[in-house]
């Protein structure tokens, strides 16, 4: 099934590719049409003669700001990480090439349209013109960008893979001939990530325009905030992920989008049945038997001063790869984790100069990882759970592995948008989703939960969602001010639940139990806590570093259908919870905080730091180093300003991941915005932009977009054409 191969480790240079004079000649060029100018905050405002000028620059500009992040999404895009990182990321390798096929990219290169084309050169053309200018940086992999590297990815996040309920583990024992039983131990995705999106109608506001908020959370430096420009009607502004060439949540002058991620059912498992003949191997499909297709996989992969090379044998059925063994039998994949017409989509609607328009780039059905919310000029307000959504028979579970062998289990095709969960207007006047269901999206105004298949939105409430509701259902009028106090009200409605059942198991207690004596204090101190975070809560730290040591089912966001979500799980929790199931897990507390500072009385703000040191893409922290408090808390006890932390071997805590970029805009005749990004828009240590937001950031402070031309001539650091 794998041969194992040994090759000497030359210099990277020596494999780099020079590029040609015409290559050369060209890149100038194209240079000479576009303009790039520095704000005070160092966010490139980027102005081309074209769309692919435009792009060429918005390019050739993030590669200035963090190249390693940009060539880190492709190495990691084409299943080339091993190369870099050693064999710990074989199967990371392996699983992203069963799921992206780069010669269909390659093929879609070929035959794209002129106009997406043209885009394509341009993206590869801005970064190799980068590399050419450039020869002191050195690349970990790429040393030539290709242009259909940018049709690797089916959404603008680094992260929209999707693999079902398929783990890692089960690939890797299925590809090395581990086909030993063991139990199946489903992962459980990251429950403090996600994103808040609202929206407000004119009727919301003081200013009779609609406001859009925009509140991603991601890893830190996940994305620049970045404006780009063309004579061909493109003027888009907001946070685009490194190396892709489009604006992935922002805004132009006509209407802005917002994606938060879901759980809507896009990838499926199926178990096929598999027979061995003396002609190889068969699945069987309505009662046909046909016959299995085998891929080899080779993978390079580092070792010291060599790179070794391991192949794999791999198979698919017409569902799709083989990616794991359940109980004997073999579970096939089938998913759209590449898809062309997703970066059509992306690319379109930031050109949208209408309601219309947008609804036209939604009925691409192309985004298969977000929802999105949006507002515009005109005072629309509207809010799309998923996009991509296959119809399938209703009659099956979905979440659960199903027959692979019959054709009732097949995709019948895509939903229209107009069948999907949506909402258009809502007459509450507001919208919100915050990784929670979309039947809380509009208050009582949201879609009903019974119109719908269940794989089209299986997600539950989180306390995101009940802070939310709870937030917009006040009778304010919003500006943007009040709207982004609004996304950084420091209340976590989770505590409400857990805090008063810690309080009745204390209360229970037998007079002679020690722990009455030994928790009396922190006991008191929740006792008088509003349950809202803030740099010079002692209550903060206790709740914050108890709440994990509970029942990891609190803290389970996305569900299957029929499961309890975070808020059901979390209040049927508190009322069965035995008094030790609270009461030792605040003891535990006090014993690691008095470990870790010599005592147990400590403000959040002195354990909750914000610190960038180096600029990695594995950031390093440390104690001894200069550090920033933050007030904030995790989004997973329901504080809408996310900021998670953690400590990495130190005593401290510190941000990794939460709010990035934040945004909130304000439509109308004129543009007004206000963004914060964590830390700033450079990735290196030694420009003034590595830093700058930080201070403002740990504060929720943001500061004022430069949307006008006019507006960001005021405020020019530098303006250059890429290259000089």
């Amino acid at each position: 099934m794998k041969k194992l191969f040994f090759l000497l480790l030359l210099p990277f240079s020596l494999f780099a590719q020079k590029f040609t004079s015409t290559e050369i000649a060209s890149f100038q060029a194209q240079a000479k049409k576009v303009t790039i100018i520095r704000d005070n905050w160092g966010i490139p405002h980027v102005y081309g003669k074209t769309d692919a000028d435009a792009v060429f620059g918005l390019l050739y500009a993030q590669c200035e700001d963090d190249f390693k992040r940009v060539e880190l999404n492709y190495v990691e895009k084409l299943g080339r990480l091993a190369e870099i990182n050693g064999e710990r990321s074989l199967f990371n390798d392996l699983q992203i090439r069963l799921l992206i096929d780069t010669t269909e990219a390659m093929a879609d290169y070929q035959k794209a349209q002129p106009w997406l084309k043209k885009l394509l050169d341009a993206y590869a053309a801005g970064i190799n013109y980068y590399l050419y200018k450039n020869p002191q940086v050195k690349p970990a992999l790429l040393h030539r960008f290709k242009p259909w590297y940018a049709l690797l990815w089916t959404d603008g996040s680094i992260g929209a893979i999707n693999t079902a309920d398929l783990t890692l583990q089960e690939l890797q024992k299925f590809y090395t001939g581990d086909h030993s039983p063991t139990a199946y131990v489903p992962v459980i995705k990251d429950q403090q990530s996600g994103s808040n999106g609202f929206a407000f109608a004119p009727s919301m506001t003081e200013s009779g325009n609609a406001i859009l908020y925009i509140n991603p959370h991601t890893t830190f430096y996940f994305r620049p905030e970045v404006q780009m420009q063309s004579e061909e009607g493109l003027n888009a502004y907001g946070a685009v992920t490194w190396g892709q060439f489009f604006v992935y949540q922002g805004f132009n002058e006509h209407c802005g989008w917002m994606h938060t991620s879901n759980n809507v059912d896009i990838a499926d498992m199926y178990a096929e049945k598999i027979s061995k003949t003396d002609k190889g191997l068969f699945y069987e499909y309505d009662k046909k038997k046909f016959p299995l297709v085998e891929k080899k996989v080779t993978i390079h992969y580092r070792d010291g001063i060599t790179l070794k090379t391991k192949s794999f044998t791999t198979y698919f059925t017409n569902n799709g790869p083989v990616m794991a063994i359940r109980d004997g039998k073999w579970i096939s994949l089938k998913s759209k984790n590449r898809n062309t017409q997703s970066l059509v989509q992306s690319w379109v609607r930031t050109k949208a100069k209408s309601f219309e328009d947008y609804q036209k780039a939604m009925d691409l059905k192309a985004n298969a990882s977000n929802n999105t919310v949006y507002a515009d000029a005109q005072g629309n307000i509207a809010y799309w759970h998923g996009n991509f959504i296959p119809i399938r028979d209703k009659k099956y579970n979905w979440s659960e592995v199903v027959d692979g062998s019959i054709s009732a289990t097949a995709w019948k095709g895509l939903h229209q948008v107009k069948d999907m969960v949506h909402v258009y207007n809502p007459p509450n006047g507001w919208l919100q989703n915050c990784n929670s269901t979309p039947f809380s999206s509009a208050g009582k105004n949201s879609p009903i939960k019974a119109n719908y298949p269940t794989y089209m939105a299986p997600d539950g409430e989180n306390f995101r969602g009940v802070a939310a509701v709870k937030l917009l259902n006040r009778p304010v009028k919003y500006t943007l001010d009040k709207v982004i106090a609004t996304g950084y009200d420091s209340y976590m409605p989770g505590f409400e639940v857990l805090i008063p059942a810690l309080l009745k198991a204390y209360a229970q207690l037998p007079q002679s139990d020690p722990l009455i004596e030994e928790l009396k204090a922190p006991i008191a101190i929740l006792k008088d806590w509003d349950y809202r975070s803030g740099e010079s809560s002692e209550a903060t730290t206790l709740a914050i570093e108890w709440a994990p040591r509970l029942n990891s089912a609190i803290r389970k966001v996305y569900i299957n259908p029929g499961d309890k979500d975070q808020v059901e799980a979390t209040t049927e929790f508190a009322k069965v919870a035995r008094p030790n199931e609270l009461l030792d897990p605040l003891k535990a507390t006090l014993a690691d905080l008095t470990k870790r500072f010599g005592k147990w009385q400590i403000a959040w703000g002195e354990v909750n730091r914000f610190q960038r040191l180096t600029g990695a893409v594995t950031e390093k922290y440390d104690d001894n180093s200069p550090s920033i408090p933050v007030g904030f808390g995790s989004a997973m006890w329901g504080q809408l300003g996310s900021f998670v932390s953690t400590t990495f071997k130190t005593n401290k805590r510190y941000g990794y991941s939460g709010n990035s970029f934040v945004c909130a805009v304000e439509f109308g005749k004129r543009i007004k915005a206000k963004s914060i990004l964590a830390g700033g828009n450079s990735g290196d240590p030694t420009s003034k932009h590595f830093n700058d937001q930080a201070l403002m950031y740990s504060k929720g402070q943001f500061k004022d977009v430069l949307f006008y031309k006019e507006d960001v001539l005021k405020h020019v650091e530098r303006s250059y054409q890429p290259g000089n």
